[in-house]
Formats: C-alpha cells, sequence, structure tokens
C-alpha cells in the first residue's frame, strides 16, 4: 500500500470503534514475539483517543493502519509513547516510522517540559527514536514511578528485570531531554557510526542477562517441556 493513501493524524472520539482491533492486534503481536507491556483493555484505548493523547494511521476508505498513545508518569515530569502498533499488512511500509515522529510532536506540543522515554529491544525503533533526538541512557535516568514499572510484569523478562533491582532488562532505555539534549542530527550520525556496536551489544546482553536464568529455567522445565529460555533463544538466535 502506498503510503500516500494512509492518513496519520491526532484519534478523537469518533475513532474509538477502532479500539478493539487494536488491542487485539496488541495482544496477538505481543505473543508471536514472545514479550510484551502492560495489556490494555478497548475501553483504555477509547480513553486515550476521546482524550487527544493518542495517534491514529488509517487509509481513505477506512482501514485501520497503526495507532500509538502517550502516558504520563510521574506527575508529568516524564511522558512514554507507548503502545506502538502496525497492522500486519501494513508492516515494513515505514509508517511506523511516521506514526512514532508524530506522536513525538504531539507529547511536545501537550508536555513541553517533559523528558520523554522508551524501552525497546529492537534496532529499528532505536534507530527510530535517534532520528527523532532521542540518547540511550541508563534506567537510573528514567521515571521512578511504580505504576510504570509495574507495568513490566507481564513482560517475559521481568524476573530479569528484577534480578537486576530494575537497573538492566534486555530492553535498552532512551531518553529526550528537552532541557539537555543533542539535535537530532547528531544523534542521528551517532546512531549511524555505531550501529554495529548497538547490534553487538543488544546480542549480548541478551545473552549474559540470560545465563544465570539458564539453570533456574532447567530446573523449573520438568519432564517433556520446551524452556522458556529455549524458546527465547530460538526467537533471536533462530536456533
Amino acid at each position: 500500500m502506498d503510503n500516500q493513501e494512509i492518513i496519520i493524524r491526532v484519534a478523537n472520539s469518533g475513532d474509538t470503534h477502532y479500539s478493539e482491533t487494536i488491542t487485539n492486534e496488541m495482544e496477538q503481536s505481543a505473543k508471536a514475539r514472545g514479550t510484551g507491556i502492560a495489556k490494555r483493555s478497548p475501553e483504555y484505548v477509547a480513553n486515550k483517543m476521546s482524550e487527544g493523547k493518542s495517534v491514529i494511521a488509517h487509509t481513505k476508505d477506512g482501514t485501520w493502519v497503526g495507532f500509538c498513545y502517550i502516558e504520563t508518569w510521574s506527575h508529568g515530569a516524564f511522558v512514554a509513547n507507548s503502545g506502538l502498533i502496525v497492522s500486519p499488512a501494513f508492516r515494513k511500509s515505514g509508517v511506523a516510522k511516521q506514526i512514532k515522529e508524530r506522536i513525538f510532536k504531539l507529547s511536545r506540543q501537550l508536555f513541553p517540559e517533559a523528558k520523554i522515554f522508551g524501552l525497546t529491544t529492537g534496532l529499528a525503533v532505536m534507530k527510530i527514536n535517534s532520528d527523532l533526538g532521542y540518547e540511550p541512557v541508563t534506567y537510573s535516568e528514567l521515571t521512578q514511578d511504580e505504576e510504570f514499572w509495574s507495568g513490566c510484569k507481564s513482560c517475559v523478562n521481568y524476573d530479569i528485570l528484577m534480578s537486576k533491582e530494575r537497573k538492566n532488562c534486555m530492553c535498552t532505555a532512551m531518553l529526550y531531554d528537552p532541557k539537555d539534549h543533542y539535535e537530532p542530527e547528531e544523534t542521528k550520525q551517532y546512531f549511524e557510526e555505531n550501529k554495529k556496536g548497538f547490534e553487538r551489544l543488544l546480542r549480548f546482553k541478551e545473552w549474559k542477562l540470560l545465563k544465570p536464568f539458564l539453570r533456574k529455567d532447567k530446573d523449573d522445565k520438568g519432564s517433556g517441556g520446551e524452556s522458556k529460555v529455549k524458546r527465547f533463544l530460538q526467537y533471536f538466535f533462530h536456533l
């Protein structure tokens, strides 16, 4: 589908009929990846639309294409662009980047003083974030709001996060600080120059953080079952 036929805009109350389709796709996508964010209800997504705190993409004939919403933490000091999802039929078309750009712009408009952050396990999302001016940071620089971190409970890597006292996990933390940041051209160039290094780091991080769980997983598996770690390795390393 030609991206020229896709409309990307701020969602409103007239878009709430898409909410169940969106949450169903979020759930299916999380299962396919073997990871997950906090599960959201259609009512939650519909509320984000009505509040003007989300971006939706659709074709001219009304076919749903993609979605992303804004969450605020620490009394508005931090903002996360969450729940980015694209319909399978429109993936690898560049629309995810366009949605991220639009939700980032909306976040800056609604919360100009807030730090915008994200967590990702993917190099592609790291690139999109870098193009917008995000920088890789430590977890300590993110919100410490307990409600945000409780959202990680539905992720398969939650045990790893807690074992590291929320200081590290599979995800890479990225942050845009409106009061102290490099220009997008600089962060984009930095990412391109260090892309291979980032890729190696992600793979090393996956293995290093999984290693302590290999013995535990083997003990917990019992007879006849497939270990969670084995499934994880198969997904990331095609083993």
